[in-house]
């Protein structure tokens, strides 16, 4: 059985390539680039993608390496409008992860290493084509040496400036932000630094100014310079300096820099995540505003959504029609993070006074309601991402995120091919059922949490189907099954 391709060795890409790694599937993951990252670039790790790396089995190396922030503030000219909290978010993991992009990818790239895999360097895709039973791609080394190889899967995992999505012809739609924004990594001196586990955001009539914690007594600086400029050069720590003294009150002192850049905001994204056998994930598929910290999240979780899916495909475990679900799920998940943080940054870059006066005073009246400080916290945590209107879902609840509480033993899919759970009010019929299809079920079933008679969980840790009649489930099950039984 040939490899499966994956593009891009970021994040998605290493996730991605991981996940099929750890269910038994051949994988290359190749990369143009002859370094992995080495700057901070996404700093946030969510509640929902640590409880899938729970999945994964390397939670654990992140949270060493991480910093745990424990909520946000939301000021204006020197006034807390309001101090969201993700201490009561229904998960194990109720905190925001602070860790740089880098160590995102050094220890997924040690994950990687655990199942025999590594990074290719210096390899770029030049061209593809799709044939009737795989891809025909087209490899170039550093030395200039090209190679043909073929593949069953091709997944672009490439970035914004993906290959696969431009080899495609797949309109990246959206639009481009007219200001330029600041950034800059550095350390915050001063009794006026916003706490060390918090995410501070400061509104200012000239725009927002947000401080987000890195490990190590860092700080992430975030600001907006005005509009677009071509001639603008590279921030100093002098224009740092300058933006806390006017915007956060010249409580605190920056020094230290690391990284001073200049960036703009691009929303796009492609309609759908899939052409025949080659697909996109990540920012090949969808780029959005920085607010909220979703775009690496998503990414992740794309890869994540799709590699049970092409192992249990590649090992003919499943029907092909299985991977129909990746793009509808996905794309919809998309729209909704793209729309949030589109929405969050519009809030927070209003320029007229008197929509900023108004804004403020409705943050300060809502975020003093326990209840809307509990939604925002659990929105960005994305455990409440749901997968309701997927070809997959079938039955009250189904599409809903599995509390991971509820899982006994080790996750499924743990070391071995990737399998649906079943729990079953009468465990004699749901084992008897577990015989029927050994192919998509853990050998034993499991008892229900709640009052459910029937509940089959995916391997992703979301309710495919909710029943009460055993026709129901068998016929799900025959509908995925590579063979019907």
């Amino acid at each position: 059985m040939a490899n499966i391709l994956v593009v891009g060795a970021g994040p998605v890409g290493l996730t991605l390539a991981a996940e099929l790694a750890r269910y038994g599937i051949g994988v290359r993951l190749i990369d143009r680039s002859p370094r992995a990252t080495e700057t901070s670039k996404a700093l946030v790790v969510w509640s929902r993608t640590l409880e899938l790396m729970d999945r994964m089995g390397c939670t654990g190396g992140f949270l060493e390496a991480g910093l745990r922030a424990h909520g946000a503030s939301i000021r204006s000219g020197g006034a807390v409008l309001g101090r969201p909290r993700f201490d009561d978010v229904a998960s194990a993991y109720n905190f925001a992860l602070m860790i740089p992009q880098r160590e995102t990818e050094r220890l997924l790239a040690v994950h990687l290493r655990c199942f025999g895999a590594e990074v290719e360097r210096q390899v770029e895709l030049v061209g593809a084509f799709e044939a009737a039973d795989g891809v025909e791609a087209r490899l170039r080394h550093a030395d200039g040496r090209e190679e043909t190889v073929r593949t069953p899967w091709l997944i672009g995992c490439d970035g914004a400036h993906s290959t696969v999505r431009h080899g495609l012809g797949f309109a990246f739609s959206g639009s481009t932000q007219g200001d330029d924004w600041l950034l800059a990594d550095v350390r915050l001196e001063g009794a006026g630094a916003p706490a060390p586990d918090e995410i501070a955001t400061y509104l200012h009539r000239d725009g927002p100014f947000v401080v987000f914690p890195i490990p190590g007594g860092r700080a992430r600086v975030v600001a907006t310079r005005g509009r677009t400029d071509p001639a603008r050069p590279d921030p100093t720590l002098a224009d740092v300096q300058a933006m806390i003294d006017r915007w956060a009150g010249g409580t605190f002192r920056a020094a230290d820099p690391v990284w001073l850049t200049n960036f703009r905001i691009n929303e796009r994204k492609v309609a759908e995540y899939r052409r025949g056998r080659i697909f996109l994930a990540g920012d090949a598929a969808h780029i959005h505003s920085p607010a909220g910290g979703q775009g690496m999240n998503t990414g992740m979780q794309d890869a994540i959504n799709l590699a049970w899916k092409l192992a249990m495909v590649t090992r003919r475990e499943a029907a092909d029609a299985l991977l129909d679900s990746y793009s509808p799920e996905r794309t919809a998940v998309g729209d909704l993070v793209l729309r949030n943080a589109g929405r969050l940054t519009d809030m927070a870059t209003l320029a007229h006074p008197a929509a900023q006066a108004a804004r403020n005073l409705a943050l300060r009246f809502l975020l003093g309601l326990h209840a809307v400080r509990d939604r925002m916290a659990t929105t960005m945590s994305e455990i409440e991402i749901a997968y309701r209107d997927s070809p997959l879902s079938r039955g009250p609840g189904s599409g809903d995120r599995w509390d991971p509480r509820h899982d006994a033993g080790p996750p499924a899919g743990s070391g071995r091919a990737p399998r649906f759970v079943l729990y079953a009010a009468d465990a004699v019929r749901g084992s008897a059922l577990a015989v029927r299809f050994p192919a998509l079920l853990e050998p034993e079933a499991r008892t229900p949490p709640d009052d459910r008679p029937l509940v089959i969980v995916r391997p992703d840790g979301y309710v495919g189907l909710s029943a009460a009649r055993w026709d129901d489930a068998e016929g799900y099950l025959e509908a995925l099954a590579a063979h019907p039984v």
